[in-house]
């Protein structure tokens, strides 16, 4: 019998290109790896160009820190790094890169050229690298900084050349994460060249105020998406124990059908992390329907370490050591943003006409119409005034048309943003949709989802107030649950109770319900129980009963609202529109489905080729 080992070491060059395989996968790998080491180099000017979708190039110039020849020798070794020393250093990691992995990686499966110059070098360093091997070292001029330049990716591995995409594909990938470093580091000034051509020229930082971030990021976004991208956007600010979230939520009415424009941020990483999804479903969790995404650009701010970032190879990924605080931290700031009166971003540059009433921005040319004979429509701001008292408002809504009161047109100022400076109700159409001219263009509005709205925050706002009224039932109701939640209902009797609920136990893990709040009408207890003991499992504590109140809610302000045919007087359309203005989120009912869809007079002279 023969012994011999069937253990061995692989080549150096071997374990390069498997490693290739984990860290580069395309072209857009390439240039997220070169990026990221250009703004660990304290770069402030980034340029990138790539050629045939990065296939035969990909180069990215910086003016950073560069290197001496023997750190950028050492640079394409493995398991080379200035970021970290020791163990001990992967638990605080505060930079994007860190394993030493990527120059290796890829300079063992291209074509492969580095320059280099150090600020305190009198010359700088060029390598020449082919599948791993080096080629050349040579003394060589040039600015501060360091350009890399990836030719032929994948020249000596063709089977993962095969699996390359269309150059299309593969440039939409380094276009899409262009994108992504451009929006997590504003400050920095960075361009893209694809074929020759410059496809963005970004600025660094804000020209009116370089060392403010949220100006940074403002003018990073127009810049990238355009500035009427800005008027849906509300700013987000939130400090939590541990974690501080700024940057900027999407109106629903922004919303898309994938999550492609949510770009979240930890530590200026660009990330993702399935907590992070759900929490920011949870903050929009009654104002988009299932089947919609909402556009955020979230920065979190945290000590790092209680970040773990050494979770895959690539680094797409965290974990969070206190993932219920980040959780619950993310669905407040969403939640503070979306009621925010603060004024909409300006995204105007400085010389825009304005109107002059000072609201909306002047189209370029004005055409007026003098039709006869119509009625003069009436044009009020909001609130109108105090309109009517809390109770007429009711009756009106409760089948009173009061067809005989007078309204006042007077205007006054308002606390909140409402979704105009001023508006008039045109009429009603299809025996349901309300049409209101307002100052940028028209709006349609469903007054069954208005209501619904309207009703909504009303009822929220008593149990926030704790003024809920609790209804007796005639034979009270014992429900028995499952261990773990009966568990979890015995540490929420607090909170049944502010509801509304008159609940106790029973013994075991039965309970005994009496009474339940006004305004849930028509439930299953012991569905409505389970369900409420179930959120509490998903999301915690706090977030679970959020989601429950807020669903049972919406389900009685949608069983109370106006119905889809009922025929509004002009009275009670203008006070849906009144109430509707003063709510702090006009813009869809609870379940997420839309109250108002808007189209502008810039849209419409398009439609009519008037620009």
């Amino acid at each position: 019998m023969h012994s011999y080992s069937h253990i061995q070491v692989l080549p150096i060059h071997v374990a390069n290109k498997i490693a290739a395989g984990e860290v580069v996968d395309r072209p857009a790998s390439v240039a997220k790896e070169l990026i990221e080491n250009a703004i660990d180099a304290g770069s402030t000017q980034i340029d990138v160009e790539v050629t045939a979708g990065g296939r035969k190039l990909v180069a990215v110039r910086d003016n950073g820190s560069g290197m001496n020849r023997d750190d950028a020798l050492l640079s394409i070794e493995r398991q080379a790094t200035s970021k970290i020393r020791d163990v001990d250093d992967i638990e605080k990691i505060d930079t994007l890169g860190f394993r030493g992995e990527a120059l290796a990686a890829i300079a063992s499966v291209s074509r492969f050229r580095l320059i280099t110059h150090a600020h305190d070098a009198e010359i700088g360093t060029e390598l020449l690298i082919s599948g791993g091997k080096i080629r050349d070292v040579t003394d060589i001029g040039g600015p501060v900084g360091t350009s890399i330049e990836v030719r032929d990716l994948f020249f000596n591995v063709p089977a993962r050349r095969k699996f390359l995409r269309s150059q299309q594909t593969e440039l939409t990938h380094i276009r899409t994460g262009f994108i992504v470093q451009a929006l997590a580091h504003p400050k920095i000034g960075m361009s893209l060249k694809v074929d020759g051509r410059e496809t963005y020229r970004l600025a660094p930082g804000s020209v009116a105020d370089p060392g403010n971030t949220r100006a940074a990021l403002q003018d990073r976004i127009r810049d990238l998406f355009g500035s009427d991208y800005l008027l849906d956007l509300k700013r987000a600010s939130y400090t939590g124990r541990e974690v501080t979230v700024t940057g900027y939520t999407g109106l629903p009415s922004q919303s898309r059908t994938d999550r492609y424009e949510q770009y979240i941020f930890v530590n200026g990483r660009a990330t993702s992390a399935a907590m992070l999804n759900y929490a920011i479903r949870e903050g929009y969790h009654t104002l988009l329907p299932k089947n919609r995404h909402p556009v955020v650009f979230l920065f979190l701010e945290m000590d790092p370490e209680l970040v773990d970032v050494n979770v895959h190879p690539t680094k797409k990924e965290v974990r969070f050591r206190h993932p219920s605080e980040v959780r619950d931290t993310v669905i407040t700031a969403i939640h503070e943003a979306l009621e925010s009166k603060l004024p909409p971003i300006n995204p105007l540059p400085e010389g825009e006409l304005l109107r002059p009433d000072g609201t909306g921005v002047a189209p370029a040319t004005e055409m007026r119409l003098e039709i006869e004979d119509l009625p003069s429509a009436r044009v009020f701001k909001y609130p109108r005034l105090p309109m009517q008292t809390e109770n007429a408002a009711q009756e009106l809504f409760a089948g009173s048309t009061g067809e005989n009161k007078e309204t006042d047109v007077a205007t006054g100022k308002c606390e909140n943003t409402a979704p105009w400076a001023w508006c008039r109700v045109v009429g009603q159409v299809g025996e349901l949709y309300v049409i209101l001219e307002t100052e940028d263009g028209y709006a349609v509005m469903d007054p069954h989802a208005a209501h619904e709205r309207v009703l909504f925050e009303r009822y929220m706002s008593d149990i926030l107030k704790r003024e809920v009224l609790s209804q007796s039932l005639l034979l009270p109701e014992t429900v028995e649950f499952k261990p773990g939640d009966a568990t979890r209902l015995r540490k929420s009797m607090e909170l049944f109770q502010q509801m509304g609920f008159g609940i106790s136990e029973f013994g075991g893990d039965s309970f005994v319900v009496d009474a339940l709040p006004a305004f849930l009408t028509n439930v299953s207890i012991t569905s409505l129980l389970t369900e409420m003991a179930l959120s509490l499992e998903q999301s915690g504590y706090r977030g679970g009963t959020q989601r429950w109140r807020e669903e049972s809610i919406a389900q009685a302000a949608c069983k109370s609202a106006v119905k889809a045919r009922d025929k509004l007087t002009l009275k009670e359309m203008e006070q849906l529109i009144v109430d509707l203005a003063a709510t702090e989120m006009p813009y869809t009912c609870p379940h997420g489905r839309p109250t108002l869809m808007f189209t502008s007079f810039k849209d419409l002279n398009k439609k009519f080729a008037r620009e």
